[in-house]
């Protein structure tokens, strides 16, 4: 375990270390205590720095796309609303460590009759008797949590609040992967309906100056259809481009909140993000445990469900609860604010223990029990998953760039196939079909290379998404001044 990992634990665990009564002693999870110091591919060392990192792709299309989804995603907005319903009812338990002050103000009037009564046939005897009575009060009431039943429920609440926060993290972090994600399907499908036109377009001719020389009987039959059965399967797959482009600016329209017509109308312009190859400090593994929201999330339910334990073993002890109550009782109106006269005062202490409750408080200990079995399973699972992620993204990313300089350079020979067809065709040594199938060839290898370049760059964001850093887009102000 290394000292950067025992730091980063502390701050989780200090929160609630002055609050704990009958909880149990939280506990680095074995998972952690295993996790290896380095990833198993070598990446660059340095602190993982992901500020806005998608700006490097010089793109002010993207750009403005990310900002206007993380603002108007809808997903983001139902995660901040829960976040902040979480610190409302952190806030709720936190009323039960304060005393319960309440005011109260009465005034009642009665009339009855006499008659029938013993002296009612007396002379001059009332024969009905009336009466008011005016109050003012003042009651407190509090409990005096002596086993830590109302703190430690109010921690648990509290760091269900800070878990939600992290779910608000994740989403927001989400919501900019999936937005860049987005973009660059629909920059490569753009891209590759246009280079199938091309496609069409070059083996329309191919296969018209073959039909040309059939019917002169300079081609073989096979070779004519062999041609045809190429445009066709070319011209079969243009509807699957197009699709795939509606599909990836319709997941665009839905991450900004707006409809289809909207997203084309934005993206209407030429699209020509810069690829980035330069490889991204990763760090160490054990930052993850801060850096990635959905392992800060598991590890704060964690704590809320080690925290109910102790909540729940304080309900077998007895509990204090002191009240008070003040007032003035008069009369009439006038008396009622005599308080030299007419004042009240009510003092009590009342001690409650369990003596039978036909088992509900041990089975209520052995249900928070399971609910932190299952929260420590689910924190260790989040940092195997984490890790994992982290270590798959930084082979897929550095194999992607590789893919991609190998497809260059295939567009290299391509090209040059291309310059040799065509000088051999002005030099009268060769014909034009031999050039259109040169240019055919590096229509594919183009079309290859488009698909290198965003895998390229959704391997980057997969990277940076694995680490999990808050690209300077995680924290709401707002949100955080609503926990208590």
């Amino acid at each position: 375990m290394t000292r950067r990992l025992h730091l980063g634990l502390l701050p989780l665990t200090a929160l609630f270390a002055g609050c704990v009564s009958m909880a149990p002693e939280a506990q680095v999870s074995p998972v952690v205590e295993a996790m290896p110091q380095t990833y198993s591919m070598a990446g660059v060392e340095g602190d993982y720095r992901p500020a806005a990192w998608w700006t490097a792709f010089n793109d002010p299309v993207l750009d403005a796309l990310v900002d206007d989804a993380l603002d108007a995603n809808l997903d983001i907005a139902q995660a901040a609303a829960r976040a902040e319903r979480a610190a409302a009812q952190a806030r709720v338990s936190r009323a039960g460590l304060l005393p319960a002050l309440e005011g109260s103000a009465g005034a009642s009037y009665s009339d009855t009759p006499l008659s029938g009564g013993a002296f009612s046939n007396f002379p001059g005897a009332p024969t009905r008797l009336s009466n008011e009575t005016y109050s003012l009060g003042l009651a407190a009431s509090y409990e005096l949590d002596l086993f830590g039943r109302v703190r430690n429920d109010f921690a648990a609440a509290r760091a269900d609040a800070l878990a939600a926060q992290q779910d608000y993290r994740a989403t927001r972090l989400a919501t900019a992967a999936e937005t860049i994600s987005a973009y660059f399907d629909v920059v490569d499908a753009r891209y590759q309906i246009a280079n199938t036109l091309g496609a069409l377009d070059v083996l329309a001719d191919r296969a018209a100056r073959t039909e040309e020389r059939y019917r002169r009987g300079l081609a073989e039959s096979f070779e004519l259809y062999q041609i045809r059965q190429e445009l066709r399967g070319l011209e079969a797959g243009l509807p699957q481009r197009q699709s795939a482009l509606a599909a990836a600016q319709g997941r665009l329209a839905l991450l900004l909140a707006e409809y289809p017509q909207a997203v084309e109308e934005r993206l209407d312009g030429e699209l020509l993000p810069r690829l980035v190859f330069e490889p991204v400090p990763m760090g160490l593994p054990a930052e993850l445990l801060a850096q990635r929201p959905d392992v800060a999330a598991a590890w704060e339910r964690l704590e809320a469900a080690r925290l109910r334990i102790g909540a729940r073993r304080a309900e077998r002890f007895p509990a204090l609860r002191l009240t008070a109550a003040t007032g003035t009782q008069g009369a009439s109106a006038g008396n009622v604010v005599d308080f030299g006269s007419n004042w009240l005062l009510n003092l009590a202490a009342n001690a409650t223990a369990p003596i039978f409750d036909g088992g509900r408080i041990s089975a209520n200990i052995a249900a928070a029990r399971a609910t932190y079995d299952e929260a420590a399973a689910a924190y260790g699972q989040s940092v195997l998953n984490a890790w994992r992620e982290v270590d798959l993204a930084v082979t897929d990313y550095d194999e992607q760039r590789q893919r991609y300089r190998l497809i260059t350079a295939q567009l290299a020979e391509a090209q040059a196939s291309i310059d040799l067809q065509a000088e051999r065709y002005r030099a009268g040594v060769a014909d034009y079909t031999a050039y259109l199938d040169a240019l055919r060839a590096l229509n594919q290898v183009e079309s290859s290379l488009s698909a290198a370049g965003r895998d390229v760059a959704l391997a980057r964001l997969g990277l940076h998404r694995a680490l999990g850093g808050d690209w300077d887009i995680a924290r709401n102000p707002e949100i955080e001044r609503e926990l208590p």
